[in-house]
């Protein structure tokens, strides 16, 4: 299949390294001017460079701000006034003792992993319904089906943005604008590797830890392996293509097979 992204404008928060990066690389390889977003220009600087390097060029824009603040968010849409694409990527993840989570800790997942998604939205869709053309995904994961019992809180967060995505593609009903989840199953990035040594610990040699850390506490994988945020990021691309018009308000899985159901 031949995915042509050209003269289309991308968005994808958090974007500065791991999944993010990834798929930022795989929408710029498709032709699409993309908006890289973190929360410092530094942080954003370096990743486009590093992004360049990678693609061989390809066409970045630095959209620096925290859009888990309104003055951030205000920031990034000062740069990206438009998107034809808006993926949203941006979150946190980290284990915890249930009963230690605070209710602060508890509003600061629901801020940043909802939210942000829900003021993104809000913002970039109007446009697209105008215009006629636009796809928003939303990056969740398998914790939103398979709740893990060392992350509730973030489980909550995860599953509550995929009632986002499918409420917001009823609004986007007709119009030409695609909504998606896309659900990530376990992940290799710099932030799982940390996560990883967390809960197997840090002595073992990398590949042994991440066996370890599969056979113990993601035994349902069918892949027996941490996914490579390029075949994440393959998903996105497919799914911000024209090719994927007649899918919406649906939660795609990119799992490995973790998640033990038919569906979604």
């Amino acid at each position: 299949m031949l995915v042509d992204l050209t003269g289309r404008t991308a968005l994808v928060t958090g974007s500065t390294q791991g999944i993010g990066a990834a798929i930022a690389a795989g929408l710029a390889g498709a032709g699409a001017r993309v908006a890289v977003n973190g929360r410092s220009r530094t942080s954003v600087e370096g990743a486009i460079e590093r992004l360049r390097a990678t693609c061989g060029g390809g066409e970045f824009t630095a959209a620096p701000g925290d859009i888990s603040t309104d003055e951030g968010a205000a920031q990034v849409i000062a740069a990206v006034p438009d998107a034809d694409v808006l993926v949203n990527n941006l979150g946190v993840f980290g284990a915890a003792d249930a009963l230690a989570v605070s209710d602060a800790e508890w509003r600061r997942y629901f801020e940043v992993n909802v939210l942000t998604a829900v003021r993104m939205i809000r913002h970039y869709l109007p446009g697209m319904k105008e215009r006629g053309w636009g796809r928003i995904q939303n990056i969740a994961s398998d914790s939103a089906l398979v709740t893990p019992a060392e992350m509730i809180h973030y489980g909550m967060s995860k599953t509550a943005l995929l009632a986002v995505s499918r409420g917001f593609a009823k609004e986007a009903a007709g119009t030409g604008v695609t909504v998606n989840s896309v659900i990530a199953g376990p992940t290799h990035t710099g932030g799982v590797e940390d996560f990883v040594r967390e809960l197997v610990g840090g002595e073992l040699p990398w590949e042994e830890a991440q066996r370890e850390f599969m056979v113990k506490h993601r035994p349902q994988s069918l892949i027996q392996r941490l996914i490579e945020p390029e075949e994440i990021a393959h998903m996105v691309v497919y799914l911000s293509s024209p090719l994927a018009s007649a899918t919406t308000g649906g939660a795609v899985r990119v799992d490995g097979g973790y998640v033990d159901s038919i569906v979604p």
